[in-house]
């Protein structure tokens, strides 16, 4: 079967939609670092409007920063690909043409430092993960001892990091006098433009002082909220959709019809009018941003760490479970709803209630398992910072500490039938050793668990009323089993 590309596009269906602009007119304006499928199925997905509403100078070139495999399924379609909408009613299919060129960025790193530092490129954003920022998610701090961090401030014309690619492309500029990229962060990460700004500058001021003070005058770096479901593509999903288009897409992406995205407005040398293609430009992305991370990310984490120690292979499947519907929804009542402080509009019980249809969407088979990944990166966020607003109000925490406690159940390594669990974390080593450490005793294991500084802060990890609900919940987890643990912790505070 012939491959999706720019030759084969007449070859579509024709209902199937595709780029009607003439892609070989339109210009990168943006790099976007980390081109994985989130980036494909949300922001590229605006980029594709814009440039099909005339807006030709803000195409992107992506590069991959861990491994070719992006690269090898675009760069021979053109960038090309498809995004599939899977929703309750059925599925849609669009070919998104933003996409212009796309790097593997360890075979070359000084070409796409020279690409980073061209004026045409005015806008370097990223999802990279939480883990790609190579700082300590308790704290915030750049990791100095990090491989990537020592190698880049070494190398720096030869970066492996993202860090050290934005550094490498903002050095060039400054000696040569031109105006700065702005960095755009669209990562979970809490304040994620604050953040990266903090770990740049950290970073710079160990390799050039004067560069440092260069970027804290010139360089904006705007906060932004993303938001949309998307799912790892599956072999099966590209059969189905080869089938549908008539042509293979190695690059296609599901996701749900659902997507937000925040921006917030401050930017170097321009930006292109996202908000005519839906995003939202604001002053503040923070209501926003802790809104999205403790009630859609906070309620996921919770679903996957018990919901897969439940037995259950997807979210939809956990929303099938009437016990883990209810968990979910009265984690966010409860505990997480009650420490927002709401953006302008906001439509609180809406947005929960939506929440939950957008679990429960059957056309998405988002596993638990891909959300558990990296939870050592995600729970300061995620989870952590409703507990901590819960304990200073004097707020019970029993949902939230069952959450964090399936987390510790699972990092473990092997469920409840000791079949072994693929732990996928930059820290599984140690979060392994952690629980060995308890030797099968509650208390003994939350006490190894906040000590692990790279998750837990000091003050956090300090707070006795914190460990003795972890150790609470751990305990029921331990002793009956996580299926029996919900309903007996629900049962207790409706009691």
């Amino acid at each position: 079967m012939k491959r999706l590309s720019d030759k084969t596009l007449t070859a579509l269906p024709s209902e199937i939609r595709r780029p009607a602009y003439d892609r070989s007119a339109c210009r990168s304006g943006i790099v976007h670092l980390g081109i994985g499928a989130f980036h494909r199925a949300h922001q590229a997905v605006y980029g594709d409007d814009l440039l099909a509403a005339g807006h030709h100078n803000w195409a992107i070139c992506g590069a991959s920063l861990r491994g070719p495999g992006v690269r090898d399924q675009l760069a021979p379609q053109d960038g090309l690909y498809t995004e599939a909408v899977a929703g309750p009613e059925g599925e849609s299919l669009r070919v998104i043409g933003a996409v212009r060129e796309v790097f593997f960025a360890a075979e070359d790193p000084g070409a796409l430092v020279t690409r980073l530092a061209d004026p045409q490129t005015r806008i370097v954003s990223l999802t990279v993960t939480e883990k790609g920022y190579c700082h300590d998610p308790a704290s915030g701090a750049l990791q100095h001892d990090h491989p990537d961090i020592r190698h880049d401030l070494q190398h720096p014309e030869q970066p492996r990091s993202a860090l050290g690619f934005l550094l490498a492309g903002l050095r060039k500029r400054y000696e040569e006098g031109r105006k700065p990229f702005t960095p755009l962060s669209c990562d979970n990460l809490p304040h994620n433009g604050t953040t990266l700004r903090g770990l740049m500058l950290e970073m710079a001021e160990a390799a050039d002082p004067a560069l440092a003070r260069w970027i804290e005058a010139e360089v904006p770096f705007p906060s932004t909220m993303i938001d949309r479901i998307v799912p790892a593509t599956t072999e099966a999903d590209r059969r189905r959709i080869a089938e549908k288009l008539g042509l293979r897409d190695e690059g296609v992406v599901v996701c749900e019809p659902f997507r937000q995205w925040v921006i917030e407005d401050r930017f170097a040398d321009g930006r292109p009018p996202w908000e005519e293609a839906g995003a939202e430009m604001v002053g503040d992305v923070a209501p926003y941003e802790e809104m999205k991370l403790r009630l859609l990310n906070g309620s996921h984490s919770l679903l996957a760490y018990l919901g897969y120690l439940c037995g259950h292979e997807t979210i939809a499947d956990t929303m099938a479970d009437d016990t883990l519907r209810n968990l979910a929804r009265t984690f966010m009542d409860r505990e997480a709803g009650p420490t927002l402080k709401l953006p302008p509009g906001a439509d609180l019980e809406g947005y929960k209630g939506a929440l939950i249809e957008r679990f429960a969407n059957p056309g998405l088979q988002h596993r638990t398992w891909q959300i558990a990944m990296d939870g050592s990166q995600k729970l300061p966020q995620r989870l952590l910072g409703t507990i901590r607003d819960r304990l200073q109000a004097g707020q019970p925490i029993d949902l939230s500490a069952l959450a964090v406690a399936g987390w510790m159940r699972y990092v473990a390594g092997k469920d409840e039938s000791g079949q072994d669990i693929d732990v996928r974390d930059p820290l599984a080593a140690k979060l392994a050793r952690a629980f060995a450490e308890g030797e099968g005793d509650a208390a003994q294991t939350v006490t190894a668990f906040v000590a692990l500084q790279e998750v837990f802060d000091p003050d956090l990890a300090g707070n006795s009323a914190l460990r003795q609900a972890l150790s609470e919940a751990l305990g029921r987890l331990l002793a009956v089993g996580s299926a029996r643990a919900v309903k007996a912790t629900l049962a207790r505070i409706s009691a």
